[in-house]
């Protein structure tokens, strides 16, 4: 299923909302190296996402892989994020990261990562899904206390991953959590709105849907990939565990609805709460880097290889 746009019209201009569309796409297209092309592509993908995206093994460790030294060494050896190496060619990856990106903060990687994705249906699907749902939310809340709940949702989502494996060093990145905190919050404001959503099955059909049936669906999709993905250890981290953003985001929305329902009345944009539902994940839209593990593996076995165009050690 598909939507295209739900019956819900808003009262203000969704401001935030296009502003935070307009961050993503801008660094997708004009920082991370969406068109790099020729030997050194997968280098580059590699590189940025280990120097800019959050890594948990980071966040846990309050330092970055490059500054890690032994202990982060040992955990890339272990887990071999990149394909099968030795302890000798990860060593070598880490004095790499260091000599590229010394000074990366693990702290601000957290944030930086919510406007990072990987490949144009990942933003894409991203980008749909928040432009569909999260107007309505914004026209809710406000713009200011919008802004805070997607940030919020986002912080909340990495710490349900921290607390999954504080010792991956698999890059975390994605407005999963935000933007699964954005649809917990539209199913419990508005449940029974109706979505137009493109059906494929057998044929390709236009119908009307509520919203709950259409981000219930989306979400045993998502639950089902992402356990997949963790299956097959390729997970970025977030797809199958941003649903905790969704959650805390659904509970904290009950509460400021129930003591704001004077200031925030239904009228005619809203509708009753239901805990019918449960928060959501973020459509992560085949971005778990699961399509990029093999990407990541031609990365390494290109910055290891002597004769390759990126040489770690001079």
């Amino acid at each position: 299923m598909l939507p295209l746009h739900d019956d819900n019209p808003t009262r203000h201009f969704p401001l935030v909302t296009l502003i935070i569309i307009a961050l993503n796409v801008m660094a997708f297209v004009l920082w991370e190296p969406t068109f790099a092309s020729g030997r050194d592509k997968d280098q580059r993908q590699v590189t940025f996402f280990y120097c800019h995206a959050e890594v948990p093994y980071e966040v846990s460790h309050q330092t970055s892989i490059a500054q890690g030294n032994g202990p982060a060494l040992r955990e890339l050896a272990r887990q071999e994020p990149l394909g099968s190496g030795s302890t000798g060619d990860y060593a070598s990856f880490q004095r790499f990261l260091n000599r590229t990106c010394p000074d990366k903060s693990w702290w601000q990687s957290v944030f930086v990562a919510m406007f990072l994705h990987g490949g144009w249906l990942h933003i894409g699907g991203n980008m749909l899904f928040l432009w569909i749902f999260g107007n309505n939310v914004e026209d809710k809340l406000g713009a200011i206390l919008y802004f805070l709940f997607y940030l919020a949702a986002g912080i909340a989502a990495s710490i349900g991953q921290l607390l999954i494996d504080t010792n991956s060093v698999v890059p975390n990145l994605g407005a999963s959590g935000a933007i699964a905190g954005v649809l917990g919050a539209y199913i419990v404001m508005f449940p029974r709105r109706r979505v137009l959503t493109l059906v494929f099955f057998f044929f390709i059909t236009a119908i009307w849907l509520p919203a709950w049936t259409v981000l219930g669906a989306w979400f045993i999709l998502q639950l089902f990939n992402g356990v997949g993905a963790v299956t097959a250890h390729i997970s970025s981290g977030v797809a199958f565990f941003a649903h905790i953003g969704g959650f805390v985001s659904h509970r904290w929305i009950r509460v400021r609805r129930s003591a704001s329902a004077a200031v925030l009345p239904e009228g005619g944009t809203g509708d009753a709460p239901t805990t019918s539902t449960p928060g959501l994940p973020e459509p992560e839209m085949g971005a778990r880097l699961g399509s990029r593990a093999a990407a990541f593996r031609r990365g390494l076995a290109a910055l290891l290889r002597p004769e390759g165009s990126c040489h770690l050690d001079s």
